[in-house]
């Protein structure tokens, strides 16, 4: 199955993610499919950039996004 998850990124305490379609069999931060955003917590607020028209193509391909991308899809007014 085809997952829209986060890879997380930066340094030790210092988190930084991209939101990345990828195998749901694949590790966390291992091999993609392909980058479609970024998610930068540690701003006030919080940076969310998504290219909502290749969200929104996986989705409708059957790409199945986890609870915080879902969130995060829905603060950026993609879902």
């Amino acid at each position: 199955m085809v997952k829209i998850r986060l890879r997380r990124m930066g340094a030790k305490k210092n988190p930084y993610y991209r939101i990345v379609v990828a195998d749901s069999r694949s590790p966390r931060d291992g091999r993609c499919i392909e980058e479609i955003g970024s998610y930068d917590p540690l701003t006030n607020p919080a940076t969310i950039t998504v290219d909502a028209e290749k969200a929104q193509a996986w989705i409708k391909n059957g790409a199945q996004p986890t609870d915080t991308v879902k969130a995060l899809l829905k603060k950026a007014n993609v879902l």
